[in-house]
């Protein structure tokens, strides 16, 4: 009997330790999928890839430098022994010229295929490429499914993490602009709705003022018609006389005036279309904005180039043609490896933001595309209505 009630004992204690787990773990899940969540959600997933891919990469580029050191003493070797090799002959200056030309372009091939493997032309171990923010920029770039085509693993483990990096990490971007693009939407709609369709604005002003006198046509419509049915319906109300005392309680006029003015102004909000000539005014201002500051950050990059790259960029279309900080690769100085980690942090951060942007603007302009065709709808029907 004692250890029966001692099992009693245990599994009530149990069970409310497992409600609470369980209460727990719905909360975090609700939380993660919340809009906040997913912000943080992406960004940690971002910041996690970075590190990934900057153990596994970051190991690739000192074997790499090593290797291209070896080369260059090995060609050097070479031209030397070559150099001596003819001096104890009769000097031939055509042939000498070829023999050289034919080691430097073998020795160009080399370079160019560590090029292609990732080398940034400095012998030092460090690699900007796959430091914290080019890793952070390569992780984007890959759930954005951007692939500039400038940083990319060179290891197997670092291309099998890729693919697996990126099934998880795009679903979880898309539902991130989603989210984000119908938050920032609402907002915008709230903004447009309190600055732009203010009572000075004068076509908004000449809306209402067309909407009064409509209102006051059909109040003028309806009296004439109550008068009519006046006559017939004074012998009932003879009959039966209803008295409609109005009762005002104290506090409760005011709630329910509060509560209509704020569904009425929710539903107003709601229902408030922004024009696609804005929407296109704040896209093509983003673009020159992240321009212009381009422009002044890279050296050799012209506003027409730096517009280029952010539309290219936003669109995900990412040719890798142009890339920040691509110019000034190999320089191997401090100053420009700090210059270099701003200008991948600045255009990760540009990115973010800019595609929830265009999410926002696009979820704008999808809204007016549909209210436009529902009044021309509308409008058909009305004129087909009346020629019948």
């Amino acid at each position: 009997m004692e250890r029966k009630r001692s099992t009693r004992r245990h599994r009530r204690y149990r069970r409310p330790w497992l409600k609470k787990c369980r209460e727990f773990f719905r909360q975090f899940i609700a939380f993660l999928f919340s809009n906040v969540g997913i912000i943080g959600l992406v960004v940690g997933y971002t910041i996690a890839g970075s590190f990934i891919f900057m153990t596994i990469e970051g190991k690739h580029i000192p074997k790499m430098k090593l290797e291209v050191r070896n080369n260059r003493s090995l060609y050097a070797t070479r031209l030397w022994n070559i150099t001596m090799k003819l001096n104890s002959q009769v000097m031939n200056k055509e042939e000498y010229m070829k023999t050289m030309a034919e080691e430097l372009f073998k020795y160009q091939q080399v370079i160019v295929n560590f090029t292609r493997r990732g080398y940034d032309g400095t012998d030092d171990d460090y690699s900007a490429q796959w430091s914290f923010a080019g890793a952070f920029l390569y992780s984007l770039t890959v759930i954005t499914t951007i692939g500039y085509g400038n940083i990319f693993p060179h290891t197997p483990v670092g291309k099998i993490t890729t693919i697996v990096y990126a099934i998880i990490g795009m679903p979880l971007f898309l539902l991130y602009l989603s989210n984000i693009g119908d938050i920032m939407a609402r907002s915008f709609k709230w903004v447009y709705a309190n600055c732009c369709l203010c009572r000075w604005c004068p076509g908004v002003a000449r809306r209402r003022a067309l909407r009064k006198v409509r209102r006051e046509q059909k109040l003028g419509m309806d009296s004439e018609s109550g008068s009519d049915g006046s006559r017939g319906s004074s012998e009932a109300s003879s009959e039966s006389v209803e008295i409609n005392i109005p009762i005002e309680l104290p506090g409760v006029r005011d709630s329910l005036g509060s509560e209509a003015l704020t569904a009425y102004s929710d539903e107003a909000y709601e229902n408030v279309s922004v024009p696609v000539t804005i929407c296109l005014a704040i896209m093509v201002g983003y673009i020159c904005g992240g321009a212009l500051l381009f422009c002044k950050w890279e050296e050799h990059w012209s506003f027409l180039d730096a517009s280029y790259f952010c539309f290219i960029s936003l669109s995900t279309i990412g040719f890798g043609d142009l890339v920040p900080g691509d110019k000034i690769y190999g320089r191997g100085t401090d100053f420009y490896k700090d210059v270099l980690e701003v200008s991948f942090v600045f255009c990760s951060i540009y990115l973010m933001l800019g595609m929830a942007l265009i999410a926002m603007c696009f979820n704008l302009m999808q809204e007016e595309v549909i209210h436009k065709i529902r009044t021309t709808i509308d409008t058909i029907k009305y004129i087909l209505g009346c020629n019948r």
